[in-house]
């Protein structure tokens, strides 16, 4: 719980001061019973009651002013709740090395496969865009409600030669800015979904990019995919495929996304299954003002109910 108006709390320096007042004016009462020497008459004036009872109202009003005090402070809850103009894009790398088979059929159609099952499984409100990435990278799909439209261009991706995952930051980046109007001023809650196989060879470098991403907010959650240990055949040469894991995972980090690896179809649908329940809500303070008048209101009632019934008045 938090207060949204922590600076009214000061007003409980009050309840401090009515303690105080209490207490002195309890040591009066002391001292004048004190001072009446009529001992006989003031047993039949003012029988003896329980000390705890005649304590107990103003207990409760101090309790019933201190609620109500917290209320006006504005206490709030951490509740989970939809984004709104959510916009997630899904980058792909698209380098020939995702033509390589250690994951059935190959890394490209498996890829595709997961990535379409990902954006299905997205809420409708999401806004879903696609950037596929080899030597260059390229806006396939602007962000869209349009689910099925972005799924049929996940199909469409066709292999490129060389790597460049910063380009695919920037592509993605650049993509968010331009979802509406009001994006410069005021952008959207977005995130990136990058899966790559290779390591950075071409464009501007992924540090730089990460720097980008970092400045606008945008988390970029990496996917390293494939086990690594395959080759492919580029210009009638053998080729190994090899993942850049360290640079995927410090990408993820310096931006505050997550880092994650899939050597399977299998376990990518995992993956992406973690990341769209991440996506899918955001913490946000619901006010809870009302429980606290409602408890004030106890209290209130508590201390009418024990001074009529102990004392036979209202304090």
């Amino acid at each position: 719980m938090t207060f949204l108006e922590p600076q009214r709390l000061w007003w409980l320096l009050l309840i401090v001061l009515l303690v105080v007042a209490y207490v002195l004016a309890q040591r009066q009462r002391r001292e004048y019973t004190v001072r009446f020497t009529n001992l006989e008459l003031l047993d039949q004036v003012a029988p003896k009651r329980p000390d705890v009872r005649r304590h107990v109202p103003a207990v409760l009003f101090v309790g019933t002013t201190a609620v109500l005090i917290a209320a006006m402070a504005v206490p709030a809850m951490p509740v989970e709740a939809p984004r709104e103009r959510a916009t997630i894009i899904v980058a792909v790398d698209v380098s020939l090395s995702m033509a390589a088979t250690d994951i059935e059929p190959d890394r490209l159609r498996a890829a595709k496969e997961s990535a379409r099952g990902f954006v299905e499984t997205l809420p409708e409100r999401f806004n879903v865009g696609l950037v596929s990435f080899s030597s260059t990278a390229t806006v396939v799909a602007p962000p869209t409600q349009d689910h099925e439209a972005v799924m049929g261009s996940i199909e469409n991706l066709r292999l490129g030669p060389g790597t460049a995952i910063g380009e695919g930051v920037f592509a993605s980046l650049e993509s968010i800015r331009g979802f509406d109007e009001d994006a410069e001023e005021d952008p959207p809650p977005a995130a990136i979904v990058l899966l790559s196989d290779g390591e950075n060879t071409s464009g501007r470098d992924i540090a730089q990019a990460s720097s980008v991403a970092a400045e606008d907010e945008v988390p970029v959650s990496t996917i390293a995919f494939g086990s690594g240990a395959a080759m492919i055949e580029i210009d009638g040469y053998q080729v190994p495929a090899d993942i850049d894991k360290e640079a995927l995972r410090a990408l993820a980090q310096d931006t505050g996304g997550h880092f994650y690896e899939a050597e399977s179809e299998s376990e990518l649908d995992e993956v992406y299954e973690d990341i769209g329940s991440s996506l899918g809500t955001e913490y946000v303070h619901e006010e809870i003002v009302t429980r606290f008048v409602l408890v004030a209101i106890v209290l209130s009632m508590a201390t009418a109910l024990t001074s009529l019934l102990w004392f036979q008045r209202l304090p």
